[in-house]
């Protein structure tokens, strides 16, 4: 914070000059519900938006018929000074919707930003939805990130926030805070809506999200809003607890109905604040044709085959496995005895081994609507698993559907594929498994192991796409990338093609990584995966190092979750003249 998160007087001087350049600047209404809000921290919200830098800006609040005096004359006060200080007194207390609406009504601005009462915006947070509405002015929603504040004033829990992930906004509302809405997106949705009171704003952001296109909700990775947490629980949000979680799950379940599509919400089993949606298979379910290469390792494919077919409860699958090359006797009269299952084909493709020439020759030969990509080094757990990656791809917006898999200890081995990882470490820089040799119970950085979540990419270890897409985008590169990366190629060219790409946490498999294939340590194998780690590089260039669900205030350089000194995110205001605009490069 203080190297980074402190603005200097030079830090105020350039926004300045920067707002003297914006061309575009909407008066933004920042909506706040009161109730018996304590005068010191009433007066220091109010304060905070006073000291906007971002002058087009009006403060307007409801106060819900507080009984304590202080409040009503605080505000007179407050408003006397600054004509851009609205306020209102309800004759009755109606509640936070209720109250919200009220102070809703006497907003003007083009936008709405959404402030509890006693919570804190940064000075320079108006100024950054600003810069972000001039770049996207069809934005319906800007958010950013967010942190926590005491008593003393002391700040903590920072949540540095994925870009927009649909999926993960049905988990929990990674919207809120600091949340900016445009106004008649918000009047054309009725407002806040009576009998959701503790979830309003979430029930408000899922309304307007299902109106709008992805790419018009738009995040700020930096932190604008301080939340207050009150020593002893009495904000509503903590004293009234399970009614905002019960608030929730009817707001996302009505959303999830309108839609029309078969869904349930449900208690997250990691978290009770958060929540779990589960997708029904189409009726009849779909044909999955499961793609398993393989050389050799017979006891590997028994074991992964017996968990498909006597411990999976999906009801119609078809398994093709792909034998590169195997010369062991019992690899053969595996395969004799597995083709006796009419579920079961064998496909013999001669040659070197290319992962991706393999999957796509097997794809060709599938019959199913569903194509899972599956190692054979892969083991059940559960019988859920392939139900639950079926209804996520069947999804017209998904694409691609991956797991979470684990090591034979539960150490975590993938939790979906994060970009850019090990840049700056010795590493190729391409990509990395999410929430490595993390526990199975480990819920990870706000829900990030236990939230389904767009992801970039997914393991090809366990891959679930609809075969048309497979087709049309041409499957895996079998010429540039045989063996490293294909899969992590394929994640983006299917987003490049508009589709999403989706982890799940509710599918949890075993993986033993790679063990009938052996290590790439040989020079044939490094001089390999090092050309195809450079044509990565030249095809996506500097989408490796930028993960949209991957917030720039941490590192790329390692695979946990530390802060980048300095961010990778250039601060707007030292963007606004040519000579300032500079790759900033993060140091070691």
């Amino acid at each position: 914070m203080k190297r980074h998160d402190t603005l200097s007087a030079a830090d105020r001087e350039a926004i300045r000059a920067h707002l003297a350049q914006l061309p575009y600047q909407p008066l933004i209404s920042v909506i706040v519900p009161t109730y018996n809000t304590p005068a010191t921290v009433l007066r220091e919200m109010v304060e905070s938006v006073k000291a906007q830098l971002y002058p087009n800006w009006e403060l307007c609040i409801a106060d819900d018929a507080s009984p304590e005096p202080h409040v009503a004359a605080l505000l007179a006060e407050l408003a006397a000074g600054d004509p851009r200080v609205k306020w209102v007194q309800r004759e009755s207390n109606g509640h936070i919707s209720a109250a919200s609406n009220s102070a809703l009504e006497l907003a003007s601005g083009a936008f709405v930003a959404l402030l509890d009462h006693d919570d804190l915006l940064a000075e320079h947070a108006l100024y950054e939805v600003a810069v972000e509405l001039n770049a996207h002015p069809d934005a319906e929603i800007v958010y950013s990130d967010e942190d926590k504040i005491d008593e003393k004033g002391e700040r903590y829990d920072p949540y540095f926030k994925p870009d927009y992930s649909y999926e993960q906004l049905l988990g929990q509302n990674v919207i809120n805070h600091l949340g900016v809405y445009r106004r008649d997106s918000v009047i054309a949705v009725g407002g806040f809506r009576l009998g959701l009171e503790g979830s309003q704003d979430y029930d408000l952001t899922l309304r307007i999200v299902h109106r709008c296109a992805p790419e018009q909700i738009r995040h700020i990775p930096a932190i604008l809003y301080h939340w207050r947490q009150s020593p002893n629980g009495s904000s509503f949000s903590q004293e009234q607890l399970e009614r905002c979680i019960v608030a929730a799950r009817a707001a996302i379940q009505e959303r999830l109905d309108e839609t029309g599509t078969r869904a349930v919400v449900a208690v997250n089993p990691a978290a009770p604040v958060w929540h779990r949606v589960t997708w029904a298979i189409p009726t009849p379910a779909p044909l999955v044709s499961i793609l398993i290469p393989t050389r050799d390792r017979a006891g590997l494919v028994r074991q992964c085959v017996d968990g498909i077919l006597d411990r999976t409860d999906y009801p119609h699958v078809e398994i093709l496995i792909i034998d590169n090359g195997s010369v062991e006797p019992e690899s053969f009269a595996l395969f004799e005895e597995l083709k006796k299952d009419a579920r079961i084909r064998v496909l013999r493709v001669e040659g070197e081994f290319n992962y991706s020439a393999l999957n796509n020759a097997a794809a060709r030969e599938a019959r199913g609507d569903v194509l899972l990509l599956l190692n054979n080094d892969i083991d059940v757990i559960g019988p859920h698993w392939l139900g639950e990656l079926v209804g996520l791809v069947m999804r017209p917006d998904i694409g691609i559907a991956g797991a979470k898999l684990l090591y034979a200890d539960n150490r975590v081995q993938h939790a979906g594929v994060r970009l850019g990882m090990g840049t700056f470490d010795g590493g190729d820089g391409i990509a990395g498994h999410v929430g490595h040799f993390e526990t199975r119970q480990e819920v990870g950085y706000f829900g990030q192991l236990a939230l389904t979540r767009d992801v970039s990419a997914v393991t090809g270890a366990c891959l679930a796409v609809r075969r048309e897409i497979y087709e049309a985008l041409g499957g895996l590169d079998e010429v540039n990338l045989k063996v490293a990366f294909n899969d992590v190629d394929f994640c983006l060219r299917v987003r490049e093609a508009g589709y999403r790409v989706v982890w799940t946490p509710f599918a949890e498999l075993h993986h033993y990584e790679s063990v009938s294939r052996g290590p790439d340590s040989a020079p044939d194998k490094v001089e390999r995966f090092n050309g195809e780690a450079r044509y990565m590089r030249r095809r996506w260039g500097e989408l490796l190092v930028n993960d949209p669900f991957h917030n720039p205030n941490f590192t790329n350089y390692t695979a946990e979750l530390r802060l980048a000194f300095p961010p990778r995110r250039l601060r707007p205001w030292a963007m606004s003249t040519p000579e300032e605009k500079v790759v900033r490069v993060e140091s070691r």
